[in-house]
């Protein structure tokens, strides 16, 4: 048995506590967030899911290292649900704790600088794994699961998305994760793999049309930044093209390449009324009053193709998933595809199936056992083949 330490109470750190508890071997959860009130709510509804007193609450400052390294303090693991720019400070905290750490990422220049904890980490005896939800984090696992089953892979080709079951304007979209994720991936360079070498992109590029399965149908999709994570490096040469694209509803792009074009996401202060304003806060807090609609039901969606050659023949190995808002436990489908690949990490991660160390993900961990644990949490999801 195991004691884990879920750090955030918000959307997606519930899912990982729960999904912790129900299929990981817990005998303790706390589930700490700077706010205790939020806490003390999060323990009790995951108790009452898992119906036991299992997690527990606790405050904790994720931007104060020394408190978190207290408070991990006896963990076995801990799994970051904060937002990314806290991640670096919480994986020293977990090496100095020797407690094993993973998050879910989203940033990779943040990601990159985990990475150098390597030695650390592996005095300390532990394994700290970056970007483990959904994108960045499942969706390359599977890509390398798909790479697997080809005698010589091509190319990778990944397209996901959180987005409303019912699309509504402004966007056509709600918010599925924090709004400061949401924006860190539409700004900046995303990194790809082009002609077996790592390249960097602008974010906002190659938009392309995408069908899907009923009811989702005809989307958008185009590149942000950070799915890909470090697989630009550690797979190049090992593929040709890798590349990542999120998935929108028409007409959701070209709203937000306005805003981005007009400087509404840019982080230096501008002068407003005689008051610094700086415009990506001021356009997080707006766009969040307007896209959240709680009540209103999501969906996940993820593709991974892997096109290459298989015994002589040129083929597309494909995973599709749909993933919906699950009325039973509350939680919705973006709570459930990030956090549940999360606490299969950490599951990985305590029984010491992945090397000690400061290590990308999809060197990690082993993807048919990630797929088999997977598979437990009744996701729906196929694997098929295609000619190409």
């Amino acid at each position: 048995m195991y004691r884990y330490v879920v750090l955030g109470a918000g959307r997606q750190g519930l899912a990982i506590a729960y999904d912790l508890g129900r299929f990981c071997q817990a005998s303790r959860i706390v589930l700490a967030d700077r706010d205790p009130r939020l806490a003390r709510q999060g323990a009790s509804r995951v108790n009452r899911l898992l119906k036991r007193k299992l997690c527990l609450p606790a405050r904790a400052d994720a931007s104060r290292e020394p408190e978190l390294r207290k408070l991990f303090q006896g963990a076995d693991c801990v799994v970051s649900a904060v937002p990314y720019y806290c991640n670096l400070g919480a994986a020293r905290a977990a090496i100095g704790a020797k407690a094993h750490f993973c998050d879910l990422g989203g940033n990779t220049g943040v990601v990159l600088r985990e990475l150098e904890l390597y030695d650390r980490a592996r005095r300390a005896g532990v394994s700290v794994v970056p970007d483990t939800g959904l994108m960045p984090g499942m969706g390359n696992t599977v890509a390398v699961y798909l790479m697997d089953k080809l005698d010589r892979p091509l190319s990778v080709k990944i397209r996901c998305g959180g987005l409303p079951q019912k699309p509504k304007p402004p966007l056509n979209y709600k918010l599925v994760f924090s709004v400061e994720g949401l924006i860190n991936e539409y700004f900046g360079t995303a990194y790809v793999i082009r002609d077996g070498k790592p390249l960097g992109i602008p974010t906002f590029a190659e938009l392309e049309e995408i069908e899907f399965p009923r009811p989702l149908g005809r989307c958008q999709a185009f590149v942000t930044s950070g799915g890909t994570s470090t697989c630009p490096w550690t797979l190049a040469g090992r593929v040709g093209d890798y590349d990542y694209k999120t998935v929108r509803y028409p007409g959701h792009y070209e709203k937000i390449k306005a805003l981005l074009d007009l400087g509404f996401f840019g982080q230096e202060p501008v002068m407003v009324g005689g008051k610094p304003v700086v415009p990506r806060q001021l356009s997080n807090l707006l766009i969040s009053r307007k896209i959240d609609f709680p009540r209103d039901r999501d969906l996940a969606v993820l593709r991974v193709s892997a096109f290459g050659t298989l015994k002589g023949k040129k083929v597309e190995q494909r995973f599709e998933m749909i993933d919906y808002h699950d009325p039973k436990t509350g939680f919705t489908a973006m709570e459930r595809t990030t956090g549940f690949p999360a606490s299969i990490v950490a599951h990985h991660l305590v029984r010491r199936l992945a090397p000690a160390g400061a290590v990308p993900l999809e060197l990690a961990v082993n993807p048919e056992m990630f797929m088999e644990d997977f598979k437990k949490r009744g996701i729906p999801y196929t694997v098929r083949s295609y000619r190409a």
